[in-house]
């Protein structure tokens, strides 16, 4: 599998800031790709590069080999699909779908509107101006008209953030599912940790400007290489220098036996009850704060109870400071 896009030493910098430092990544083709990290890291800016909103102060853009500087963004086989989908309001879906047609004009334009119409599940909807359209179907026209100009490469720009939580669950299933069905290689712009995890083939975590890490989700979740990229992925209990995750993290009355745990004596200071599951607050004789994960129907602890946290060595994570 090759390489669709090639980002190398790309640089963005604005007279008091520097939003991306020195960004090199290799994109496969077909490949569902996420830009992960807080606000102000660099995705979004990376984004603007790759559509050619901005033009980068250092570095080279490849498409399929090709560079992509010197080329305005309406002729760059990328499409890009906004956080608030930037549909127009007096356009029906219809029109809005094949709106980007009139400009990349194709002898079967009308049936590749109609297969997209299809396959976002927008049939019976086609005369409706956005204003009569759900989150979820604004979406889906957002998607379609990207869609349609069969684009090299798809960018989403945060297209779940508008979304209530039950519903961006239910969406992100869904763009994985249509990303493997059309085969487009998706660049995925998101600050949740959950999404990235969920969906992506690959995931590059930016922070300040630059390349924290870059893996699979299983990569950056079970061997973070620094305490953000630790962090950011999801909750960790630091003791002694180590790190361990919630879930890996047990408690007993009794001290456990086995060489291969560790453990330390803690006083329960607060139980969440968080549906599925609880999290349990505990405080050592040393003042660290210790959460661990137990499962609703096997919670016996309570507030003030003296209790035994440990762990499995093997599930330590060792990481260097951010």
């Amino acid at each position: 599998m090759g390489h669709v896009l090639e980002l190398h030493g790309l640089s963005k910098h604005f007279p008091n800031h520097i939003a991306l430092d020195d960004l090199t990544l290799q994109i496969a083709e077909g490949e569902f790709f996420s830009l992960l990290g807080p606000s102000g890291c660099g995705k979004t800016t990376t984004l603007r590069l790759i559509a050619g909103f901005e033009a980068p102060t250092r570095g080279e853009i490849m498409l399929r080999g090709e560079p992509q500087a010197a080329l305005p963004p309406h002729q760059r086989r990328v499409s890009t699909v906004f956080q608030n989908y930037a549909l127009f309001p007096h356009l029906t879906v219809q029109q809005n779908i094949e709106f980007g047609l009139r400009y990349h004009p194709r002898a079967d334009a009308r049936e590749s509107v109609r297969e997209c119409i299809e396959m976002m599940r927008l049939d019976g909807k086609q005369d409706r101006k956005p204003a009569q359209l759900s989150g979820g179907e604004k979406q889906r026209v957002a998607l379609a008209r990207s869609l349609v100009l069969r684009p090299d490469v798809l960018l989403l720009d945060e297209p779940l953030s508008a979304l209530d939580p039950n519903l961006r669950k239910q969406v992100r299933t869904e763009l994985k599912a249509l990303q493997r069905r059309v085969g487009i290689t998706f660049i995925f712009i998101t600050h949740d940790q959950e999404e990235a995890l969920s969906v992506s083939d690959r995931i590059a975590l930016l922070y300040k400007g630059r390349l924290e890490q870059l893996g699979t989700p299983r990569e950056l979740y079970l061997t973070p290489r620094t305490r953000f990229s630790a962090g950011f992925l999801g909750p960790v209990n630091w003791v002694n220098g180590a790190g361990i995750r919630p879930e890996s993290t047990r408690l007993s009355l009794d001290p456990p036996r086995d060489a291969g745990l560790c453990s330390i004596p803690g006083t329960i200071q607060e139980l969440m009850f968080l549906g599925n599951c609880l999290h349990v607050e505990t405080v050592s004789a040393d003042g660290q704060t210790i959460v661990a994960e137990v499962a609703r129907g096997e919670c016996i602890f309570e507030r003030g109870q003296s209790v035994h946290v440990f762990w499995d060595k093997q599930d330590q994570i060792h990481c260097e400071p951010s």
